[in-house]
């Protein structure tokens, strides 16, 4: 009987070694990329930090000697873009004016298209959902002057409410490819249930699908806010000298050709620029992928 239970027992298995070649390969690589992608950044944040008589000393990867936060503090109040020495705050309250309506009419926009090309499908909904695909590939630069034509012709150009309008155009083709998308995967009997319950086309948008679009929000919230904010053409273009966004604002600051050249100051303005990108990405990189996997790739 022993016998027979010791040839039938399966052999132990075998643990894997924890340092494989390959697995120290795959780390090496990951290490290396991550080296490389953060170096930049490095270098930006110790310059912020090092006064101007450090940074002429050439090395750029020293750790600085005499921290100090001057630079961001001239960055953010007094950087000169011209005449103008006001610093790159005026920038950033920009883009907030300009990124929050323009986020939150692209997503409702993009929402209700793609809710009735999924599931009231007027006529003609396919044609209307291809042109639609098409203004998402068409180049920007394109579309710039009979835009500027358009916007000029209706009193909207270099103001507030024209670049908004000008971001929810652009945004309209991708925002209702992923709510159309996101709700072509939803059950179809929930729609047929609410139709029997009564439901019309705006009760059931407001009541069914729109607490059900928590995932689909979430990634069609980072990826505006990130795109408009990182804009650059179309605020130069549309927003006017009164609204210019931060991004405008820091290659101005960037590229003042006069007096000394501070490079402690662009860096902290730079960093400052790209702060609130970095950051949504942080906070909610997670949620970003899940959105994705709940169905903002299918259909």
């Amino acid at each position: 009987m022993s016998t027979l239970r010791t040839s039938t027992s399966s052999p132990p298995l075998r643990r894997k070694p924890r340092f494989s070649p390959a697995r120290l390969g795959v780390y090496a690589f990951l290490f290396t990329s991550a080296l490389f992608f953060l170096l930049p950044l490095y270098v930006m944040l110790v310059t912020s930090v090092k006064p101007m008589t450090e940074i002429r000393m050439g090395n750029i990867l020293a750790f600085p000697v005499h921290f100090t936060l001057d630079a961001w503090r001239e960055a953010w109040q007094s950087a000169c873009t011209g005449l103008d020495c006001k610093g790159i705050q005026v920038g950033f309250w920009n883009s907030v004016r300009i990124v929050v309506p323009s986020t939150v009419l692209s997503i409702l926009v993009g929402a209700v298209n793609g809710y009735a090309l999924s599931f009231w499908k007027p006529r003609g909904a396919g044609t209307l959902f291809a042109i639609l695909l098409m203004g998402a590939f068409i180049p920007v630069q394109v579309m710039v002057y009979p835009l500027v034509r358009v916007l000029a012709t209706v009193h909207l150009f270099s103001s507030l409410p024209g670049i908004v309008l000008i971001h929810t155009i652009f945004g309209m083709p991708v925002m209702t490819l992923l709510f159309r998308n996101y709700y072509a995967a939803l059950p179809h009997e929930l729609f047929q249930a609410a139709r029997v319950d009564g439901g019309g086309f705006w009760r059931i948008f407001l009541q069914l699908m729109v607490p059900m679009s928590a995932p689909i929000i979430v990634v069609a919230v980072i990826m505006q806010v990130t795109g408009i904010w990182n804009d650059f053409i179309l605020g130069l273009v549309f927003a006017g000298t009164k609204n210019l966004p931060m991004t405008v604002q820091l290659n101005n600051i960037i590229n003042t050709t006069t007096g000394e050249r501070l490079y402690n100051v662009n860096m902290a303005a730079t960093i400052l620029t790209s702060m609130v990108p970095l950051a949504i990405y942080f906070v909610s990189g997670r949620w970003f992928v899940r959105g994705i996997a709940s169905g903002a790739v299918k259909g």
